[in-house]
């Protein structure tokens, strides 16, 4: 692929979904996937925190994140309240990668307005590119070819495919067994086939091996030595940009034999590294930074579950406060959310959603009863 040039945020454009005046980052028209390449080739590692649905891709991008990862094993949490062990359809997690891409493009939009009335001024924010779980294709080549196109329609930069036996089950979750080297080879070269058919040719495609910690595979199990061998033989077909092995532990060790062992034949590899959740980095006396991963090659790092030990975290400290004190334990979140020199873009969810956005474009767009003239006047020290 050719190198591409990121789109500096400050180079501004006008744009048909905004009124006269407003205007959004070039960078809106690159296509994600582009947009991906470009940060992969220019930045020192790209770094997406996990989510799962829209509200949490917003966040990120509010943040000024650089890449959204939409993690498979959150979304069966947040979805279906379940675990991750296929238990979803690809249709289901295409439509939630959707969803909020759409979601970030909308964001975009409310932001670059910002709230006139109130003072408040435009922020122009770039749409980051999402990078979502494809577990392992749903089935065969046949299902791989339409989750592929569900999500390079969808608008997603880049989705990972890996080599377990399905139902596939959390790389942190033991009793993993392999698919033949072939038949994943098959599921990546079709991968490839239906981006580049639907026009799509920066389409990014990380290919993962659970080998290290297999209990079951066509060949020998090797652990290292088999995990090495599946990665250089998907690097042999030509097909993934990023090469992602699922580690068993935080161990730097492993990480540092595996890059070694791969770039020992692909000098230029590039690696996916899941910082995961599933281990227990405060224990680590010197856990693995995100620089030194990318001394490493490792050029895109995530955490999957970053949002959903957020969220319950934040919710759980709600409602034991709410169940302890009533009505003041949401007093005291809201006094958090307003207090002076934070920053908590959710504080207003009127705001945070575009309620400005709508009412300024309703008008100039002829909706009714849209206009800064139908909205109730309120003292702004007592409501939203």
């Amino acid at each position: 692929m050719v190198k591409v040039a990121v789109p500096q945020t400050a180079r501004l454009v006008a744009s048909p979904l905004l009124p006269d005046g407003f205007k959004l980052p070039a960078s809106r028209f690159v296509h994600p996937s582009t947009r991906m390449r470009g940060l992969l080739d220019t930045e020192p590692f790209l770094f997406g925190p996990g989510v799962y649905d829209p509200m949490g891709a917003q966040l990120v991008m509010y943040y000024g994140f650089k890449a959204v990862y939409f993690s498979g094993y959150s979304f069966a949490i947040g979805h279906l309240g379940t675990t991750d062990m296929d238990l979803y359809s690809n249709v289901e997690i295409a439509d939630a990668a959707r969803r909020t891409v759409s979601g970030l493009r909308k964001f975009q939009l409310t932001m670059a307005v910002g709230d006139p009335e109130k003072g408040v001024a435009p922020r122009h924010l770039d749409i980051p590119p999402v990078i979502v779980d494809m577990d392992g294709g749903y089935g065969n080549i046949f299902n791989v070819q339409r989750t592929t196109e569900l999500y390079v329609t969808a608008g997603v930069a880049a989705a990972h495919i890996e080599d377990q036996v399905l139902p596939k089950r959390c790389g942190h979750i033991g009793g993993k067994a392999l698919i033949p080297v072939n038949e994943m080879v098959g599921k990546l070269r079709m991968a490839r086939a239906v981006a580049d058919d639907l026009g799509n040719r920066d389409f990014v495609i990380i290919a993962r091996t659970d080998g290290l910690s297999a209990v079951d595979a066509p060949e020998s199990l090797r652990h290292m030595e088999l995990a090495v061998d599946r990665g250089l033989r998907y690097l042999d077909s030509g097909i993934p940009d990023l090469l992602w092995c699922e580690f068993p532990t935080s161990d730097r060790g492993a990480v540092e034999t595996f890059s070694e062992q791969i770039k020992k034949r692909f000098p230029d590899a590039r690696f996916a590294f899941n910082w995961s959740s599933s281990f227990k980095w405060f224990k680590e006396p010197n856990p693995m930074t995100f620089a030194e991963l990318g001394e490493m090659g490792v050029k895109f790092i995530f955490i999957t579950l970053g949002a959903q030990h957020a969220e319950g975290y934040g919710l759980s400290a709600l409602l034991q406060a709410m169940s302890r004190d009533q009505q003041d334990g949401y007093i005291a979140l809201q006094r958090k959310e307003f207090e002076a020199g934070q920053d908590f873009p959710t504080k207003s969810h009127h705001f945070f959603s575009g309620v400005p956005y709508h009412h300024l474009v309703g008008k100039a767009f002829d909706a009714a009863r849209l206009g800064q003239e139908f909205v109730e006047e309120l003292p702004e020290d007592r409501v939203v």
